[in-house]
């Protein structure tokens, strides 16, 4: 129980690796209340209430301050501390870069950016001490495919955002540390498959797969149980740090060369 009594907050909580790390953490003995654009939030919240789980779930698009500062009102007023931020809420759109609308942009840069930026100043307003998790990517930092140049470009900038508020956060004893997934199998990457080919996703994921080292797509509970790592004592000493988990998948140097 490496979170017992601990108050985590995770945006876009709903679905995919947002609902593993909640599901992790609640098995942690952690209290924790979810954000999510989705309606589907407070069903899953209500849900996992009925299993002895301490968990709220609220309607929230974190590009809009006004309504986001409602919700963080109410958490405080409900916990008065916040312990833990796990910043997943994040989109991903395929469009190449000439192609690209400034729409298609935006939506990237004032979710993923703008978003993360918007929940942790207001987290940061409730947490006396305590660890901020960023779900960034492999994607930009490290890799990219064709289409993703706004996705990379956020993931990226996340990096930084990520080292640079570990340097300020050491006196107030709060850790800042980020996850880079490589393809776990989430409702994004369903996405992603259905607009590389709509006629047969399910190829997709199989050809992601057999670019993996390991075989297959990670699953929302191992990544859980790296962010439950990342956001308990366990990791005391360790801030301003990215942990890559891809089963592998950024290890290749080539398809061609080996024996």
């Amino acid at each position: 129980m490496k979170l017992e009594n601990k108050v985590a907050l995770v945006t876009g909580g709903a679905m995919g690796n947002g609902l593993g790390i909640v599901e992790t953490f609640l098995k942690y003995g952690a209290k924790v209340v979810i954000l999510d654009y989705s309606p589907k939030v407070e069903e899953v919240a209500a849900s996992l209430r009925k299993q002895g789980y301490e968990v709220e779930g609220y309607v929230c698009d974190i590009c809009d301050k006004k309504k986001l500062k409602e919700v963080m009102d109410k958490v405080a007023e409900k916990y008065y501390t916040i312990d833990i931020l796990v910043n997943n809420a994040g989109v991903a759109k395929l469009a190449l870069f000439e192609e690209m609308t400034d729409e298609i942009r935006d939506l990237h840069f004032d979710t993923n950016l703008k978003g993360t930026w918007n929940v942790t100043k207001e987290v940061l307003a409730h947490m006396e001490k305590g660890s901020i998790v960023n779900l960034a990517s492999v994607t930009g930092p490290m890799v990219a495919d064709p289409g993703e140049v706004a996705y990379a470009t956020t993931k990226a900038g996340l990096i930084g955002f990520t080292k640079a508020l570990a340097r300020e956060m050491v006196p107030k004893n709060i850790r800042v540390n980020a996850i880079l997934p490589g393809y776990i199998m989430t409702p994004m990457v369903e996405g992603i498959a259905k607009e590389t080919d709509s006629k047969n996703p399910n190829a997709v994921i199989d050809g992601i797969a057999e670019g993996i080292p390991m075989g297959r797509l990670g699953t929302i509970h191992e990544l859980g149980e790296l962010a439950a790592f990342l956001a308990s004592d366990e990791s005391s000493y360790i801030t301003g740090a990215e942990f890559v988990i891809d089963g592998g998948s950024t290890l290749p140097e080539t398809k061609s060369v080996g024996v």
